[in-house]
């Protein structure tokens, strides 16, 4: 009797341990994570002498996921469908010739707007150096305004193949100047709730131009996410998206990394163990129909090369093969000189976009 009395006493205390560790980890877990709000304002930088838009004066545009600068040649754990890719990140020469390509891309095509997309500020992988800060430098202040926004951010990441900070942003770039820049946050992957935590949030991001003469022109720019086959991630993704573009008064447009083929055919065309990324009717679907897109569903069920976006990493692809990128205009928005800049050799595994628009 005087035994179970004993034990009685201690499960209260073992319990209470239990919770008390609980909490701690769940504090823990927090403190490392990031927890942006549904809408909030995002960096911004822009000096009081910035010109400012003329009505009808052209915009040329660049979008571009630039894959952090880590340059070519590497296949990175998560570039292959089992994950086991052999490299973990760049080393300081690649990611010094990358930011040296990308420059000089920038340079020669001299846009007047630039969407950027998979852009480090701060993580281990790139020995912590802000991409942004090093872009402008090179840049000379020919970008005077810049706008900024993370969607993957943790003081640690506890993946064996990270094991440390992570911050990756989108980065807008202007020549002229920019009113607002805002986050708007997008419904993140399934999963459980720890695997979450450390998870990529994903993002619109904003800015707004104003215009002499005008209404202002609104620029979006997103990177959805990738592998979240078996739940209904990038549908709501994409609703997320419309629904941003639909509530935009006055001309806008929208560029970035989808991570969705455009068309049925397009999935079609891809090799059978490439098709595990997507399912056969897009969930970019929606968009597609609802506004002017480059490339358009027409451009893409050529199967031409020149609307290719995205250059695999994967050596058992090789070659470049789909379209995942897009530039999405308003309604009535005049486009121009719609284009996809094919380096070779590659400089990320994606190419950069190129448009001219007259708000």
């Amino acid at each position: 009797m005087q035994r179970s009395s004993r034990r009685a006493r201690w499960w209260p205390r073992v319990l209470l341990g239990l919770g008390l560790l609980g909490l701690a980890l769940a504090g823990l877990v927090y403190a490392l994570t990031d927890h942006p709000r549904s809408v909030q304002a995002a960096e911004l930088t822009c000096p009081a002498g910035t010109p400012t838009l003329k009505v009808g004066q052209p915009v040329k545009v660049l979008s571009w996921n630039v894959q952090y600068l880590a340059g070519r040649g590497y296949v990175f754990f998560y570039d292959t469908l089992a994950g086991d890719g052999p490299d973990t990140r760049p080393t300081p020469d690649s990611l010094a010739r990358t930011l040296n390509e990308v420059t000089a891309v920038i340079q020669a095509e001299n846009p007047d707007l630039i969407l950027l997309q998979e852009v480090d500020r701060g993580s281990k992988r790139t020995d912590y150096a802000d991409q942004l800060a090093q872009l402008q430098a090179r840049l000379g202040g020919a970008y005077p305004c810049a706008a900024s926004a993370y969607y993957h951010r943790a003081a640690f990441v506890p993946h064996p193949k990270i094991m440390g900070k992570v911050g990756l942003s989108l980065v807008t770039l202007s020549r002229y100047r920019l009113d607002t820049a805002t986050r708007y946050a997008l419904p993140p992957i399934c999963g459980d709730p720890l695997t979450v935590a450390f998870n990529f949030k994903r993002a619109v991001l904003g800015v707004t131009l104003p215009v002499a003469g005008g209404r202002p022109l609104t620029a979006y720019q997103t990177h959805l996410d990738a592998f979240a086959q078996g739940c209904d991630t990038m549908e709501r993704q994409v609703a997320a998206v419309q629904a941003r573009l639909r509530d935009t008064p006055g001309p806008w447009i929208m560029g970035g990394d989808f991570n969705l083929l455009g068309t049925a055919g397009a999935y079609a065309r891809l090799r059978e163990r490439e098709r595990a990324y997507f399912n056969p009717q897009t969930e970019l679907k929606p968009l597609m129909d609802a506004y002017d897109a480059f490339p358009n569903e027409a451009q893409i069920d050529t199967g031409e090369s020149r609307f290719f976006t995205h250059f695999p990493n994967d050596p058992a692809v090789g070659r470049p093969d789909r379209t995942i990128d897009y530039f999405f205009f308003s309604p009535g928005l005049r486009h121009t000189a719609d284009r996809i800049r094919q380096d070779q050799p590659k400089i990320s595994d994606h190419f950069a976009m190129l448009t001219t628009v007259a708000p």
